[in-house]
């Protein structure tokens, strides 16, 4: 059987090239093009185990360890656990995707049982089906974490009464109060607060001005972190987003 080195190399650097890209895109690194291309170097030179003769353990070992280096040469030490994780997560997402196409276009059923046509993806449809499936999967991936990553539990304790509500980060909260520079969180107009701690903080959006009456926590609990130095104002118009009771200001991604 011939193996023609050139082209599995040029495989193996053009599909760890969107393996890398996909990893970085979801999770939003800026990685120059040129470590990307050494990463995927670094991972085509792997293909040279194919000529060495070793158990199925220590093949996994050594690629494993590969697969490391490859990760610490495109993206460095830091978040390691979490670059390497999304590599294999994606990389099995492609595996598996991949998989399934070639079992479908190479098997026809005839009842219960499926027989090998003789067919299969060539590789040329690999090459330009691959780019479409990572595409697809880092698009749904971020909408996910933009429409669900942001949301969290809210416990709000106000003069011994709490308030357990559902709360989103809108980085578009910039509201402060002007006097000691405190974030608000917005609740919906719904929520019934009794308390008689409370200010009113100006605020102006789309060239409307006004105030909104805000009140003064004892505690406020966003995804288990406590945050301090943040007031409760209530929304004037009620607010319907996927059941959201309240509206986190964006400083507490910093923290979430």
């Amino acid at each position: 059987m011939k193996i023609y080195l050139d082209l599995v190399i040029l495989l193996n650097f053009f599909f760890d090239f969107i393996l890398l890209y996909g990893t970085s895109k979801i999770l939003k690194h800026v990685i120059r093009l040129r470590r990307l291309l050494l990463g995927s170097l670094v991972a085509a030179t792997s293909v040279f185990l194919l000529f060495i003769e070793l158990n199925s353990f220590t093949l996994f070992i050594l690629k494993f360890v590969i697969s490391i280096f490859i990760i610490l040469v495109t993206f460095g030490k830091k978040n390691f656990i979490k670059n390497i994780s999304y590599f294999y997560l994606i990389s099995i997402i492609l595996g598996g995707s991949l998989y399934l196409l070639n079992i479908s276009f190479n098997y026809k059923n005839k009842g219960i049982l499926f027989i090998n046509n003789g067919l299969s993806i060539n590789l040329l449809l690999m090459i330009i089906v691959s780019p479409i499936i990572i595409f697809l999967y880092v698009k749904e991936n971020i909408l996910y974490k933009n429409t669900y990553g942001n949301i969290y539990e809210v416990i709000i304790n106000i003069k011994g009464k709490k308030y357990k509500l559902k709360g989103m980060i809108d980085t578009g909260n910039q509201l402060v109060d002007p006097y000691k520079k405190r974030c608000v969180i917005l609740v919906n107009n719904n929520i019934d607060i009794n308390s008689n701690d409370f200010l009113f903080v100006p605020y102006k959006a789309l060239n409307t001005t006004g105030l909104i009456k805000c009140f003064k926590p004892t505690s406020v609990f966003a995804g288990g972190v406590e945050f301090k130095d943040c007031l409760i104002g209530v929304s004037r118009d009620k607010f319907s987003l996927n059941d959201i009771d309240c509206i986190l200001p964006n400083k507490f991604k910093e923290s979430l």
